[in-house]
């Protein structure tokens, strides 16, 4: 089994401190510890994304074969469909060492580099997030993927000098969710990319009927599939509203059983309707239709009438809805379908719509 290390940072020591008195962290380490129980540990126990696992499957078996190091992979897509799944299996699956980071945490070179200097031969560099690296630590891991080395400055002005410092060969994974964000030069490192898209129902029934045994519980069908068709099809979310379930089965069910009872409760109080919409969804719609009229209007219109982040509406929100065909975007800004109208039993307004504000 594979061995693990997780380098933190002090700004994420400190936060943990000043979040343990308030119980911050406890929660955050209860919540951690259950991801990693749910999570996968081999790549034949990942559920969906068939053809991305067999493609990472023969990459694999052709490594081991050879007796090489992994190439350098990217994973990007949506958040929560399984890329720090997939990025945490492959260093099972070939036995070797395997560090985390993230790209908001590694703020100079320097922070980058025990995670360089640790590595040992064949091991793996897990970065998240890693559209969010900044230039300068972008530039120093240029030659440690490509070469095997870094270059270490000592001194300033005349009496600078470069030591040149040799690393055993390792393999970079980046997860992200925003690929277009990545540099060329970033790009071009990775030999192999792979992009992976929102899960299948089917699927998320497996998931979540595999996933209530591994918490020593009981689920419906009926119940399962109530979670899979509200989890926006998303394994992780399919997750925590599995989770949530099963606080309510606890109290209500004498055996702790998830029936389609007590699913369907608990979902209408987690405010949770049946396309899957969550209340800030809804409210996304409302605030589009009763502020703009259904639209034509800007993200940052809409951001700022909601009193949330552009980003947050754009990473988190839209996906979903342009998805399930709620609204569009258009030249002009997003605009509400009459499918939004139907699911939030509205009446269309007939007349032509104003055009909102465009920012």
């Amino acid at each position: 089994m594979p061995r693990e290390r997780i380098f933190r940072d002090d700004e994420d020591d400190d936060e943990d401190r000043s979040r343990s008195s308030s119980g911050g962290a406890l929660f955050d380490r209860e919540n951690r510890e259950l991801d990693e129980r749910l999570r996968p540990e081999r790549l034949e126990d990942v559920i969906g994304q068939r053809n991305v696992v067999e493609r990472v499957r023969v990459i694999l078996d052709a490594t081991r074969k050879r007796g090489d190091t992994l190439g350098h992979i990217l994973f990007d897509g949506p958040p929560g469909i399984g890329k720090t799944t997939l990025a945490t299996v492959i260093p099972k699956e070939l036995g070797v060492d395997c560090q985390i980071t993230a790209g908001p945490a590694l703020d100079a070179p320097k922070d980058l580099l025990p995670y360089l200097t640790n590595a040992t031969h064949g091991s793996v560099l897990f970065i998240d997030e890693i559209h969010r690296l900044r230039p300068a630590v972008e530039e120093f891991l240029y030659p440690a993927m490509e070469d095997f080395r870094i270059d270490i400055a000592l001194g300033e002005g005349m009496n600078a000098r470069t030591i040149n410092m040799q690393l055993k060969p390792f393999t970079v994974i980046g997860a992200t969710t925003r690929a277009g964000m990545l540099t060329a030069p970033m790009r071009d490192r990775f030999v192999y990319r792979e992009h992976l898209d929102f899960y299948l129902q089917e699927d998320l029934i497996e998931i979540v009927q595999r996933n209530a045994k591994k918490l020593r519980t009981t689920i419906t069908m009926e119940a399962a599939i109530e979670v899979a068709k509200r989890c926006q099809g998303t394994p992780r979310k399919a997750n925590n509203l599995l989770l949530r379930t099963r606080d309510f089965a606890t109290l209500e069910h004498p055996e702790g059983q998830i029936t389609t009872k007590i699913a369907d409760t608990a979902l209408k109080r987690l405010e949770i309707d049946a396309l899957g919409l969550e209340r800030q969804d809804r409210r996304y719609l409302e605030v589009l239709m009763d502020v703009f009229g259904g639209g034509p209007a800007g993200l940052q219109a809409i951001a700022h009438s909601m009193s949330v982040p552009p980003d947050t509406l754009e990473d988190d929100i839209e996906p979903f809805l342009l998805r399930s065909g709620l609204i569009q975007r258009t030249p002009r800004g997003r605009v509400t379908t009459p499918k939004a109208y139907d699911h939030l039993g509205r009446t269309r307004p007939e007349q032509d719509r104003p055009p909102g504000t465009l920012f």
